[in-house]
């Protein structure tokens, strides 16, 4: 009796799921682009991480002939493009049942055009855009007047602007939970822990950066002071100059006196 209880509360819950997702699907029609989503986006998989956080807010759209283009790549002889082509089927599936975008998986002509031909097709003719990991895809889009979404640009521009062993002038304005740490904030707002800088509060001086974590709260770099070197100044040199010539006076002065 318990197992039928369970049983019809996971068919309720799926029921539910469906119909919440088709009343998306409705309600999405209107004012939203169309992405064509191309085969390397799927199997690259990074579209997927994208979705889940909500900030694809149009509709997903892959054509059959790009599933069919993943079925025969898994089917192939090479076993690098059957695994990424199996896990670009997966991510497909997956796409299908995140909540916060909606994918459609639609027929089109399964003939002898190649997928990225198809895929410029149905953005131009729907005036939609395509997603794609494809550099050669995007530059021949670009020509056609077609927006690209290329998560290689997405994450080049995401990429911290310090690595690690940049240096950079950082100001120390509060110090850190663990002793001798100090704290700094870079421009945009990224905090730095920095090591044996609490005496420096108030002050800014030079660091390098070490390392950088990202978490859900934001990103965060750990840095290290860079010791200068302390410069040996020139006075020693002169006054060594000096004395120099001052004992080749004397010694002059001494030549020229036994002399006479």
């Amino acid at each position: 009796m318990a197992l039928l209880y369970i049983f019809a509360v996971l068919i309720l819950i799926e029921t539910t799921f469906l119909v919440f997702k088709a009343t998306r699907k409705n309600e999405s029609r209107s004012g939203k682009r169309k992405i064509y989503v191309d085969t390397s986006a799927l199997m690259d998989g990074r579209i997927l991480s994208i979705a889940k956080t909500g900030f694809i807010g149009d509709d997903l759209f892959i054509p059959r002939s790009a599933i069919r283009e993943l079925q025969l790549l898994a089917d192939g002889k090479d076993s690098e493009k059957r695994v990424r082509a199996r896990f670009g089927m997966e991510t497909a599936n997956e796409l299908e049942r995140i909540v916060f975008c909606n994918t459609e998986i639609f027929e089109d002509a399964l003939d002898r055009t190649p997928v990225d031909e198809r895929l410029i097709q149905l953005a131009k003719a729907n005036k939609g855009l395509i997603f794609t990991c494809d550099f050669n895809l995007q530059k021949v889009a670009e020509t056609e007047k077609i927006e690209v979404l290329n998560p290689n640009e997405l994450a080049s521009e995401l990429r911290s602007e310090f690595m690690p062993g940049d240096k950079f002038k950082l100001k120390i304005s509060a110090e850190g939970q663990n002793p001798k740490q100090g704290i700094g904030y870079l421009p945009e707002g990224t905090m730095v822990v920095v090591d044996n800088a609490a005496s420096n509060v108030g002050t800014e001086i030079e660091v390098e950066f070490q390392k950088y974590i990202q978490t859900n709260s934001g990103r965060m770099m750990f840095a290290k002071k860079v010791a200068h070197r302390q410069t040996t100044t020139h006075s020693p040199r002169v006054s060594r100059q000096s004395k120099v010539q001052k004992n080749q006076r004397q010694t002059g002065s001494r030549g020229r006196g036994s002399r006479k």
